[in-house]
């Protein structure tokens, strides 16, 4: 196995969780799949439309996520907003995040 292969396992496993932690704080405001999977983007969180589907449904599942139909316009859309059990775990989730990081600054001397 590569470097290069390696390296793209370890990331993608890293990103596997963020991603949950960033839908969830994203879906505080409501919004449907596709405008998620855009902003996500545009914030240098990639993910792609194959995985965050998935995802979505899955978060709902759980109780993480609430959906709603939205057919006001030509093409329904499937709006998602995060659920207070969401809220509940994206506020622990933040927190843990936020130990790592300082555990990580401070093992790699970043810590100022």
């Amino acid at each position: 196995m590569s470097t290069d292969d390696l390296a793209a396992g370890h990331l993608q496993e890293l990103r596997r969780g963020t991603v949950v932690l960033a839908c969830l704080i994203r879906l505080r405001t409501a919004d449907y799949g596709y405008a998620l999977l855009e902003s996500l983007n545009a914030l240098g969180i990639t993910v792609d439309a194959n995985t965050l589907y998935p995802l979505l449904r899955r978060l709902e599942k759980q109780g993480l996520l609430t959906s709603e139909w939205n057919t006001d316009e030509a093409r329904p859309r499937k709006f998602y907003r995060t659920s207070p059990a969401g809220e509940r775990l994206a506020e622990t989730l933040t927190g843990d995040w936020k130990l790592i990081d300082a555990a990580l600054s401070r093992l790699t001397g970043d810590d100022s």
